[in-house]
Parts: structure tokens; sequence; C-alpha cells
């Protein structure tokens, strides 16, 4: 994998040459000194190629997460070269105000400060839910009964939700066509109600203390790999989203002030996001250290240490420790957490901030990423040496205060 110390040395010769990252992202270096990002695939039997901009205006991390875009557009079966030909031909003959031109070009303007799997679903579905039927027609002449006709195609094959996800995308589209003048407004307003509502998801979670007890004695006794083992340990310690626990670099431990500080592009809602770890995470992270292998992930894949372990891997091993999709998942270790600090009387902005919930105001969210921070490290102390109660059956009536500290709530095991 590249770094960006690589990069920066990177030092034009006589001809043009590449430095690889990794999935068919390289860095092409010319005499003149420009660097570019390219993105190679195969497609169709054929091998293609697509700029993805130039170093430093895409710097490796965005990068990074064009690619993952393209791969995806790929293993779905679009040819992202071709889709970027057929827009530009649109445009050169001066067709701009089409619903997919809009909505490609709303993408390209606000996906970059997106996850790259959320960003990847969004065009995923927009191109195959709604293009096929409204994608050449011009915005402003689209009809709410159109839309709704997209709408219904969907909800008719069992996919409610996702019929909601794409009339949500497209009343951005249309709001983003009112915003650059093409449109004269918004017509998903006049399809409020037009859906049933999607029946609420609730991802499976344990909250009564004797089941919590069992799972965290179920996982202690894990047989598999030692990876897998730590991140089935830090799940319910660091009750952070799956993907940043499976994504986190070693470079973002702090073990001197004992904390994880995650950088806002690893995080959903792209804000910095300070983890306080309590002695038992990092009793886990130094026996997780002290096996590192070559590559800077806490987890790497088993196959690629280059890369992290997959996204199924956790949930896979509580599947083998017996728990069903019903009974637990991966990110139910963060309904776990929430439920029951709640119940033990814990500030409820606190563990809000802990569990980086999106704040309303974006902006006031990058700047509070440090907010509660002194009571999120009793809090997150607390909350390992409860979790350390309940597995070994001990009860703990309370935790002694230190002096000037706010009041800790008290143990107690039911």
């Amino acid at each position: 994998m590249l770094t960006v110390v690589e990069i920066e040395n990177a030092k034009p010769r006589t001809k043009p040459w590449k430095l690889h990252d990794e999935r068919g992202l390289y860095l092409e270096v010319t005499p003149s000194g420009s660097r570019r990002w390219r993105f190679k695939y195969s497609f169709g039997g054929k091998e293609k190629r697509l700029s993805l901009g130039l170093y430093p205006d895409v710097p490796l991390k965005l990068a990074r997460e064009r690619r993952e875009l393209l791969r995806q557009s790929v293993a779905a079966g679009i040819d992202p070269s071709a889709t970027r030909k057929q827009a530009k031909l649109e445009q050169s003959e001066g067709v701009t105000d089409s619903f997919e031109i809009i909505a490609r070009e709303w993408f390209d303007r606000f996906s970059s400060n997106w996850d790259s799997r959320y960003a990847g679903l969004v065009i995923r579905r927009l191109e195959a839910e709604a293009f096929p039927w409204l994608g050449s027609r011009k915005v402003s002449e689209i009809k709410p009964a159109e839309l709704l006709a997209v709408l219904r195609r969907i909800e008719n094959r069992g996919a409610l939700e996702t019929a909601h996800r794409v009339m949500q995308y497209a009343g951005k589209v249309f709001r983003y066509a009112v915003a650059t003048s093409r449109a004269d407004r918004d017509i998903t307003a006049d399809l409020r109600g037009a859906l049933p509502p999607a029946k609420e998801r609730h991802l499976a979670t344990q909250t009564r203390p004797k089941e919590v007890a069992a799972l965290l004695r179920a996982i202690e006794g894990y047989q598999g790999a030692f990876v897998t083992k730590c991140a089935l340990r830090l799940s319910p310690l660091l009750f952070v989203r799956q993907g940043e626990l499976r994504q986190a670099e070693w470079s973002e431990i702090d073990f001197e002030n004992a904390e994880w500080r995650i950088p806002a592009a690893c995080m959903k809602m792209r804000a910095p996001h300070i983890v306080p770890l309590s002695r038992q995470a990092i009793e886990v992270l130094r026996e997780l250290h002290a096996m590192r292998r070559t590559g800077n992930y806490f987890f790497p894949g088993a196959a690629h240490i280059y890369r992290p372990m997959s996204s199924n891997t956790v949930n896979g091993a509580l599947r083998r420790l017996g728990y069903t999709n019903e009974e637990m998942t991966a990110h139910g270790f963060r309904s776990m957490a929430s439920t029951l600090l709640n119940e033990h009387g814990w500030n409820r902005d606190a563990i809000e901030r802990q569990l980086a919930h999106a704040d309303r105001d974006s902006i006031r969210a990058t700047y509070n990423y440090a907010e509660y921070l002194p009571e999120r490290r009793r809090m997150m102390q607390w909350w390992a040496d409860y979790l350390d109660a309940l597995r070994a059956g001990t009860p703990l009536t309370s935790i002694i205060e230190q002096p000037g500290q706010a009041h800790v709530p008290t143990m107690r095991l039911a």
C-alpha cells in the first residue's frame, strides 16, 4: 500500500512512471512532475483505465474511496468508463438538464464527503432503479405520477425500504435542480404519503444483564482466530460502528493518553471522534499489537494483510458462538451499551457523543468531538468494569468517587 510519504517523495523521471497502491489504483508521475491517480480494471474481458484526479487535489484517502465506488459499479455490472463517456456526450450535445445528468452532477458534488460504502449504495440504487426510466427525461418535465410509477415497481417486488430511499435521493436531485435553475420545484413533495411507511428495523442485541453476561462468557471462550477474538472482545468495550472498528489503524492509537482518535474521513458523520480507552481495552490492544504483522490495521484480512478484515467477520463469529441474526449482531453492541448506560443513569448527552450520533449542526459536530470528554473517560472505564463484573458474576455495588468528580452511577447487577 502507498503512503503519503512515498507520494511526496516521488520525483519526476524522463518517462512517466507508476506508484502502485492496491486493487487497481496507482499514481502516475509524469516528466513534468504532475501526479495523476488512475484506476485499472477489467470489464467484458477488456482492460480499462480511468483518471481519478490529480494529487494533492485528490489525497490518498479520497482516491481510495473513489476506487472503491468504481469497483462496486463494476461488480454490479456497470462499466464506469462507458457511463462517464455517455455523460460527456450528453453534455457536449447541450443536454445538461436530464434527470441522470443532474443526478450524477449532484452525486459528484456531494459524495466525496460520504462514507464510500454509502456513496456506492446511493449511485447503484439510482442506476438500477431510476435511470432506466427517468434518466433521459428533462428533470423539469417529469411528473409526480411518473416518479410514483418508478417507486411502485420497487414496492411491488417487496423492497419498500428501497422505494423510500430512492424517493429520498430523487428529492435531493430535484432540489439540486431547483437550486441550479433547471427545475421549478421538488415534485417529491406531492408524493408524501403515497408509499406505505417502511417497517422499522431493529438490529438484534442483548440488553438484559444475565444475557449480556452469557454473551461475554461466550466471547471469552471463542476458539477461532486470535484477531477475530480481539475484535469480539473490543466490540462491547468500545461500541463503535463495525466499519470504524475493522478499519482502525495503529497510527490512530495513543497508548500514553489512552485514546483512540478516529479521523473524520473514517467516520459516518465525517467528524473526528475520540474513544477513551479503558484499562481493559488497552490490555486487548496491547495483546493485539504484540501479534502485529506488517501493515497498519488492527484487524488485517486473513488473505491480504494490507486490507482490513471482512465486514462479516464479527457477525460470522457470533454465528459460530451460536447467536442467530435475530439474537445478536455486531451492530447490536452499540444498542447494548446505549440501553444499559442510560439505565444506569449516565448523562444521555455524553452517551450520544460517545456513540458519535449525528449532530444537527455539522459544524458544531466537527468542533465539539471532545465534548463531555472527562465524563466520557469515567463512563468508558465504568462500562468496562461493569462488563467484567457481569462476565465474572461478581456483584459490584459501587465505584468510589474521586474528589472533584461528578457522581458515578451505582452498579447493580440484575
